[in-house]
């Protein structure tokens, strides 16, 4: 297997932190630099299906893209420990948290970074309403992780689990355009705290 990989970008840095958390260090990593276009370029294109990062290619046949999807398959074959759920119920409930992360935090502040900050000019026009309007979505969303997290330590189980992943990561691609929970939402930055001090946290940067 090798993993094509992007520093910098959230979407990678997911799949890098559930290694880490993992503890897989021997899987092989191509570097894709996505600022100057690398992942445009046809030979990764062919490889991948379309001009994203991350991509695994598992043999000469198939390569999967979409982070998410990279960390089930890799989570079959490196069970433990388990962030995707152990039990039809538990799956059900990461699962759905890991779908309102990506959707109603990740991907709206990913949008909210790639149009407002200067140097993301280069790989998308930037377009200030698209940003504006969805950074406040992702703001909003902020109240509902908030509250899921109060009373518990993790958002969808006992553990840390793939929908911390996605939703730390999402919030902390923010930082880019300084853009950080509100004070208010305590339980939220509770685990906030708790996702950067993971040796994973580092580990993934």
């Amino acid at each position: 297997m090798k993993l094509y990989d992007a520093s910098g970008a959230p979407n990678p840095r997911r799949v890098r932190w559930f290694l880490a958390e993992k503890g897989v260090s021997d899987l092989a990593i191509a570097p894709v630099n996505i600022m100057t276009g690398e992942h445009k370029q046809p030979g990764y294109v062919a490889k991948a299906g379309f001009a994203h990062a991350p991509a695994l290619e598992i043999d000469d046949e198939v390569t999967i893209t979409e982070s998410v999807a990279i960390c089930r398959y890799l989570e079959s074959i490196y069970p433990e420990p388990n962030m995707f759920g152990r039990t039809p119920k538990e799956t059900a409930v990461i699962e759905m948290w890991t779908r309102r992360a990506e959707h109603l935090l990740a991907v709206p502040l990913m949008l909210g970074v790639r149009h407002t900050h200067p140097a993301l000019a280069v790989l998308e026009k930037p377009n200030p309403a698209v940003a504006e309007y969805n950074t406040q979505y992702g703001l909003d969303a902020l109240k509902m992780f908030d509250a899921q997290l109060s009373g518990r330590e993790w958002l969808a189980a006992d553990r840390l689990t793939i929908a911390d992943i996605v939703a730390f990561v999402g919030l902390d691609f923010a930082r880019l355009i300084k853009l950080r929970p509100p004070a208010e939402l305590v339980e939220l930055n509770r685990w906030t705290q708790a996702m950067r001090d993971r040796p994973a946290a580092k580990a993934s940067q």
